[in-house]
């Protein structure tokens, strides 16, 4: 078994799991998601697309509030948790063009997290005491 294919049976019984207890705290969802299993990765990976969607809506509104273009940290950090969680998704699919783009994305948005907390402590160190 692959490592892609070992992870993708992981996040399917995360998935089973997810099934199982929306059905024990709402139970009328029950002969749909049992007849549907897959719905539950299906509103994780629209659920990561929005997370991710959210980022841009941020970086607007933080940049029409100063009149010019910038970037919030919010920005990062949605681009983290949507990258994840459709990172998720696409190892659920074992999808290896989504994979490598999600990937190599959280490794910039993580990368970019930690510059910024860097600079951060680094200009806190600078300042009089």
């Amino acid at each position: 078994m692959t490592f892609i294919s070992y992870l993708s049976a992981q996040i399917e019984k995360f998935a089973f799991f997810l099934n199982d207890l929306i059905i024990s705290l709402f139970p009328f969802f029950a002969s749909y998601l049992n007849d549907y299993p897959e719905t539950i990765m299906i509103i994780i990976g629209f659920g990561g697309q929005a997370l991710f969607a959210a980022r841009f809506i941020i970086q607007w509104l933080s940049s029409e509030s100063v009149g010019k273009s910038v970037i919030p940290v919010a920005f990062w950090y949605f681009s983290i948790s949507g990258g994840l969680v459709l990172l998720t998704y696409a190892i659920w699919r074992k999808d290896p063009v989504i994979i490598a783009g999600q990937s190599v994305g959280v490794f910039i948005y993580a990368r970019n997290l930690y510059f910024i907390n860097r600079e951060k402590k680094e200009n806190k160190v600078d300042l009089p005491k």
